[in-house]
């Protein structure tokens, strides 16, 4: 039987086409499997680590998240020791946007405290392991003054102002007992704000949280013991327990993070400019953080 050439061409057309499709597909998956429709019930990973500064990142990824049919539930990783209020607040409100749809975990690593606490507050429960940093329900506010230094070399600083206290926490001269009162009426403020957050995360009553909420920190298994995490246990016993809470069935398909490609300018960037918000920062200024403060000096903010 003649072969008709037209004929043999469109079919290795064909197969051209859907190689070609398929080649397009697994590239699609692979680089973005949180964005795939294909496979099946999914678990996915996000990351909070490092000092809570810049929420933006976390936020965009829940509520891509969020979105997507295929994602039935979200470990939220955290190892971070805190961070400014604000950013710690935003993501919390985020976690707890995403628990309305999906099943939210936390698996707390190394530590997951102050800022990092708060946001983890935000899931329906809360996995760490009992070694793990937690706790250190607080807030903090730090200025240095620097007046005397200035003195010795001969410098003044000279300031105009519209209100007697906009200049309030000034690093060129001492506090004023009216205004120590005013910074500490809003760290109360704020202080109150964590509290309920984890009385109502937890199940708490405020007392009792309000007991814990003298910036202590405690370990996995004493914090357990206090009702401030649920279970005790590493990663994989988190996305273990997260698909059984989504009701996945089988092994789940787990959307792990993007390693980011490895770059030394990155790295040194990335840790002057935490050196120099985490610390000289937050001193020159009034700014409020929920801190966990770390023995021999080293403070970092959540």
């Amino acid at each position: 039987m003649k072969k008709h050439p037209v004929l043999m061409g469109l079919m290795v057309l064909g197969v051209l086409l859907c190689l070609f499709l398929i080649s397009v597909w697994v590239l699609f998956y692979f680089s973005n499997p949180e964005e795939s429709l294909w496979g099946g019930e999914k678990v996915a990973i996000v990351e909070i680590k490092g000092v809570i500064i810049d929420p933006q990142p976390v936020i965009e990824k829940l509520v891509k998240l969020r979105k997507n049919e295929k994602v039935k539930a979200i470990v939220l990783r955290i190892d971070s020791p805190g961070g400014a209020v604000g950013p710690a607040q935003e993501i919390y409100v985020e976690v707890k946007k995403a628990q309305k749809e999906k099943k939210v975990l936390v698996s707390v690593g190394s530590v997951a405290a102050s800022g990092g606490y708060y946001v983890a507050c935000g899931a329906e429960r809360i996995m760490a392991n009992p070694g793990s940093i937690t706790g250190s329900i607080g807030v903090i506010v730090e200025s240095l003054n620097v007046e005397d230094l200035l003195h010795k070399l001969g410098l003044r600083s000279v300031v105009v102002k519209s209100g007697k206290v906009k200049d309030m926490g000034s690093p060129f001269r001492p506090m004023t007992e009216e205004e120590k009162n005013l910074l500490q009426g809003v760290l109360d403020s704020v202080h109150d704000q964590f509290i309920q957050a984890v009385a109502e995360g937890r199940g708490l009553p405020l007392e009792k949280v309000r007991e814990l909420a003298d910036g202590r920190i405690f370990s996995g298994a004493q914090a357990k013991a206090l009702g401030l995490v649920d279970e005790l246990g590493d990663l994989e016993d988190a996305i273990a327990l997260a698909a059984k809470m989504a009701g996945i069935k089988g092994e789940p398909e787990v959307i792990y993070p993007e390693k980011k490609k490895f770059s030394i300018l990155d790295l040194l960037l990335q840790e002057t400019v935490q050196k120099i918000l985490g610390e000289s920062w937050s001193k020159l200024a009034p700014h409020f953080w929920y801190l966990y403060s770390l023995p021999g000096g080293l403070k970092i903010a959540d």
